[in-house]
């Protein structure tokens, strides 16, 4: 693979030995990882548009990546994966997925399963739809540009709601289940008490609610999924 043909992943974690690990596994599998080790250089790079996807570490000296990302979302819907301790509270991951991470993975992880979610993130960025343009209602999805509008009003979501509220559109009155948007949004299987799928329903709810005027809405149907709600 020629160096022109390299996908850019920006790493921003201050484990320089992961940084190299990381970059020697990934650059034959078509990756070139830059690395920064702290949150404010990191932040500087994400904004600078030359990275298809941030990994990014919750642990970092100076500000930490929770700051990284409120910072990084006020101005970009990069696609960003969270890189979070086992030991974790479970606190830190829904804080990241309520401010727009677009998935996490727990560390130490195995270089299979990175190579896996950063390849599923992506191609749900880069796929080009045979259908472009779905709609229902005033709202328009425009796939090949991976824009959402109300009218002419567009309305700026995350990788992974962009995905979701797609999917709600394709389902019409159909309840998607939780299973299901999450092995199609975000490529994994929804394991037991994952709250994933529900956190990034709640930040697309109230971005409907605030673009929409509440014309169009997200229905939570207990204990089974969801389903797009057209008012009138």
């Amino acid at each position: 693979m020629c160096r022109a043909d390299l996908i850019e992943i920006l790493l921003i974690d201050d484990d320089v030995q992961l940084g190299a690990l990381m970059g020697d596994y990934l650059l034959p599998q078509g990756f070139r990882v830059t690395a920064s080790a702290t949150g404010e250089e990191g932040v500087d790079l994400a904004l600078s548009g030359r990275f298809a996807l941030v990994l990014l570490d919750v642990m970092l000296p100076g500000i930490d990546g929770i700051e990284v990302l409120r910072r990084v979302r006020a101005r970009s819907a990069v696609a960003v994966v969270m890189l979070t301790a086992r030991g974790d509270d479970d606190v830190e991951r829904v804080i990241g997925l309520e401010l727009g991470a677009d998935d996490y993975l727990a560390k130490p992880c195995f270089p299979r399963e990175l190579l896996a979610r950063l390849r599923a993130v992506l191609r749900r960025t880069r796929d080009v739809p045979a259908q472009p343009m779905i709609s229902a209602g005033r709202l328009r999805l425009d796939k090949a540009r991976r824009t959402t509008l109300w009218g002419d009003q567009q309305v700026a979501l995350t990788v992974t709601e962009f995905n979701l509220l797609e999917l709600l559109m394709h389902g019409g009155d159909t309840v998607s289940t939780r299973d299901a948007l999450c092995l199609a949004a975000l490529g994994r299987s929804r394991h037991p008490y994952d709250r994933s799928i529900d956190v990034h329903m709640s930040n697309l709810r109230l971005k409907l609610d605030r673009a929409t005027g509440r014309n169009i809405g997200i229905e939570t149907v207990r204990g089974v999924g969801y389903r797009l709600r057209l008012e009138g």
